[in-house]
């Protein structure tokens, strides 16, 4: 690990100009490459003291032996050599976009005497239009069948093409109409190219004027009842028009735009965008990748434009590209997107409307697809297996983890204390053995005292199970009961984790210590920088970017803060709609709403006498008194605790059919 005052430039060596640098390793490798409007003071910013940096960004540095630069006469020169650097060096710290697949295009072979229209993936050849890319290949396939009606362009391969030719016959396609055949001259190399060219307008969005010379066309043959070139010339708009219909149009203007979004957390991000071509999704295409260096949501979208537009020409770049946060260089970005393009290109914020609209697809699109890359990760068998062993490793246990417990608080500004549970078996998630608390030892907001409570509560019913059992000999210890019930935390975890840093890490050990427990290990995931922290340490264990041992750790912990949430808004939510009639026992929704809606209001029901309440439909005496009674002057008491383990214990009476498990399962 190099010291950056190492290598750091002297005072006045670097200029105040805009250009490109690259941090080098002690193997002379390229590790990372930036730009900056003003070299002197982007690369001051890097030699500062190192705790006042990001991690991500004091890992390059102390990686790093030399930095070097070039100086550029402009912004925009130095995105272009940034992005030739990138593309050349591939530098590990750098953010670099891989697609999550090969996304398929149609290609129209415009660089062959008999152009060919085809499903293609890979890298772009010169020469070749495309049009995409899509979501899946037999989406292009239909479309093309749908076109080749009107458009009968060769599709067969060079073989085939060579083969026809040969023996003087075309292929099927060529009998169906499908094709013009040009391999047996029924149509001329200019006449073919020229269906080539009526093909790639279309599919470019120039759809109304080709459109309206087929209806002129139709029109005319009819007038000179040539009834079967207008029946052909109808079929052909409407294999068009179903063609188009597959591309639903989503911007009424006609727009050509790209819509760029992104899904992030703090170790990934995923990019969607969609192609919007005449108003038309045209295109779909994904990437997801890792953060590897300190970068926000307008770095992202900077990565992501150099990624999509650095090897494009022309009308391959949009008229407008909107995005959901503007880079720092965007007028710098503008301007290199229009030399690529040829003319200017509009880079923006949708505010409102259509474009709004559908930039929130887009978004929804870039979650879905974040959230299936974490599902694919976590499901895979090995991977959990992996997860666990350097889980086990970083902490060092005596074995894997097969069983890990993650608590988290959760409060409105010191109201409504509840904690949660969760649990993880053999890396997946068992939410049948979910479990909520509530904090009611002390009013207002400590988190570090809460975490200590709602521990002891769970391994303080764990060592009442092993009692009853034999398994555990107390000296003062009380026997509860048999109930009956399913045993709910009859089994210990071999790891505790917990959602915060040091203090609550110390909280939840010294609740274990306090109970004679020293099997159970315990560590903390602070979210801010994602590091792991075990009790008694001064320093966290810092797990690898790529560990899936962290990933697993961040899964538990999160899924623990989502339960924890759910569970406050929930109660919340029910101590706001709380009502006196609740606590009537056998009133139901029904007979509830029929009393009020015949009174007018809580607070006229309570003035009402027994015979008034009597004359509502379904109220019989008996629980018409049981109504006054409840108003008299009983206070609403709140849900049933259990003190052992802060569980809350619903009705039975009213609620015969339901199990622990129901009571634990997150919806």
């Amino acid at each position: 690990m190099a010291d950056p005052s190492s290598y750091r430039p002297e005072p006045g060596q670097v200029p105040d100009s805009p250009g490109v640098y690259k941090f080098r390793d002690e193997h002379r490798r390229v590790i990372y490459v930036g730009k900056a409007k003003s070299l002197r003071q982007r690369l001051a910013n890097y030699f500062q003291d190192i705790a006042g940096l990001h991690p991500r960004t004091a890992t390059m540095v102390t990686t790093a032996a030399s930095v070097e630069w070039t100086v550029v006469s402009t912004e925009v020169e130095a995105l272009q050599l940034e992005y030739s650097w990138i593309k050349e060096f591939d530098p590990r710290f750098n953010v670099k976009y891989r697609d999550d697949k090969s996304y398929p295009s149609l290609a129209v072979t415009m660089n062959e005497e008999y152009p060919r229209v085809q499903v293609m993936r890979g890298p772009k050849k010169k020469g070749v239009r495309y049009f995409g890319p899509y979501g899946h290949a037999w989406a292009i396939r239909e479309t093309v069948d749908l076109m080749l009606r009107v458009f009968p362009v060769r599709t067969c391969s060079a073989g085939v093409f060579k083969r026809s030719a040969q023996i003087g016959r075309p292929c099927l396609l060529g009998y169906i109409g499908k094709c013009s055949a040009p391999c047996v001259g029924r149509v001329t190399p200019e006449e073919h190219r020229e269906l080539a060219e009526d093909f790639c307008d279309f599919m470019a969005g120039r759809t109304g004027t080709y459109l309206s010379r087929l209806e002129k066309q139709m029109h005319e043959a009819a007038e000179e009842m040539e009834y079967e070139r207008a029946a052909r010339l109808r079929d052909d708009i409407g294999a068009l028009r179903r063609a188009m219909e597959k591309n639903a149009v989503v911007l009424a203007d006609a727009t050509d735009a790209d819509l760029i979004a992104v899904a992030e957390d703090e170790l990934e991000a995923a990019v969607q965008i969609f192609h919007v071509r005449g108003g038309r999704v045209r295109g779909q295409r994904g990437w997801v990748t890792d953060k590897v260096e300190a970068v926000d949501t307008a770095g992202l979208v900077e990565h992501a434009l150099q990624q999509l537009y650095g090897e494009e020409k022309g009308e391959a770049v949009p008229k407008e590209v909107l995005v959901p946060a503007l880079p720092e260089d965007a007028p710098a970005l503008g301007q290199w997107l229009a030399g690529r393009r040829g003319s200017g290109v509009s880079l923006r914020i949708p505010q409102r409307g259509d474009k709004k609209a559908l930039m929130e697809t887009v978004h929804r699109n870039a979650l879905q697809s974040l959230a299936l890359h974490k599902t694919k990760r976590a499901g895979d068998l090995t991977t959990r297996s992996r997860a666990l062993e350097e889980i086990a490793e970083a902490l060092e246990l005596d074995g894997a983890p097969l069983r890990i417990e993650c608590f988290d608080i959760s409060h409105l500004q010191g109201d409504d204390v509840v904690a949660s549970m969760v649990v993880f078996e053999d890396g997946l998630a068992r939410k049948s053995e979910y479990r909520r608390f509530q904090v009611k030892s002390f009013e207002g907001q400590d988190d570090v005292r809460s975490m200590h409570e709602v521990v002891s509560r769970r391994f303080r019913r764990y060592l009442q199970e092993k009692l009853k059992t034999g398994e555990w000999d107390a000296e003062d210890g009380e026997v509860p009961e048999d109930d009956g019930r399913p045993k709910r935390f009859a089994y210990p975890p071999q790891l505790v984790v917990v959602d915060g840093g040091q203090p609550q890490v110390a909280a939840a050990k010294r609740a274990l210590e306090e109970l004679g427990i020293d099997d159970v290990a315990v560590c903390g995931l602070a979210k801010r920088l994602e590091e792991v922290w075990l009790p008694g340490e001064d320093d966290p264990v810092v797990l690898p970017r790529t560990s899936e041992g962290l990933y697993l750790l961040q899964r538990v912990r999160d899924e623990a803060h989502r339960f924890a949430i759910q569970y406050q808004r929930n109660k919340r939510g029910k101590r706001l709609r709380v009502s006196p009639l609740d606590d009537v026992p056998g009133l139901g929704e029904s007979r509830k709403l029929a009393l009020v809606k015949h009174f007018g209001s809580v607070k006229k029901l309570r003035q009402a006498t027994i015979d008034q309440i009597c004359e509502v439909p379904g109220i019989g005496r008996k629980t018409a008194e049981t109504v006054a009674a409840a108003l008299a002057g009983a206070v609403p008491a709140g849900p049933a605790v259990n003190t052992a383990t802060g569980e809350i214990i619903e009705d039975e009476a009213s609620a015969p059919a339901e199990t622990s498990s129901e009571r634990g399962t997150a919806p």
